[in-house]
């Protein structure tokens, strides 16, 4: 299923942003890549795994319902990675979201999640999940979700490492 640009007006941040959310192509890597590691989300290792999947979802080894799209206006500043769930009816994840930091707190990111919720509602999508870290370090992460009317469903402890809970985030689609 291909997916189609959006035109993007941003309010309520430091200043308007207009800009296009886009599928993510071949000469995108390297600005992905950027914003991940300078969101300050990924430790280097997790780095190395988002790459090897940008680069298997650029080689069509992921399939088609796997999205990447970034946000581009005078330059890339936001990415998401989303697809279903396997072996679920209508259950979607988004996997990954990423903004500059720069661009945090203009409405990008969640521009970036109202584009996943409605590319996946119209690909069939009921719910969507966000995994996210339980660290303190994470709480202004998992605060942005919340805001973006997504509710806490799960804390998984432990999961990432000793002291780091996995928090899984909920939204139906169909309100």
């Amino acid at each position: 299923m291909s997916e189609k640009s959006e035109e993007v007006s941003l309010l309520g941040g430091p200043a308007e942003l207009r800009g296009v959310i886009r599928p993510v192509g071949h000469a995108d890597a390297d600005a992905v890549m950027a914003i991940a590691a300078e969101s300050g989300l990924f430790a280097a290792d997790e780095l190395d795994d988002v790459r090897a999947t940008l680069e298997a979802h650029l080689a069509g080894s992921l399939g088609p319902d796997h999205r990447w799209v970034i946000h581009d206006d005078a330059r890339p500043s936001g990415v998401a990675y989303f697809a279903p769930e396997p072996l679920t009816q209508g259950v979607w994840n988004l996997y990954m979201l990423a903004v500059s930091p720069d661009r945090q707190g203009s409405g990008l990111g969640a521009s970036l999640v109202g584009h996943v919720e409605k590319t996946a509602a119209a690909a069939g999508a009921r719910i969507v999940l966000i995994e996210t870290s339980g660290l303190p370090t994470f709480e202004r992460t998992r605060s942005f979700y919340a805001g973006c009317g997504y509710a806490q469903e799960a804390r998984i402890r432990d999961y990432y490492a000793p002291g780091d809970d996995k928090i899984v985030f909920w939204k139906s689609l169909a309100e």
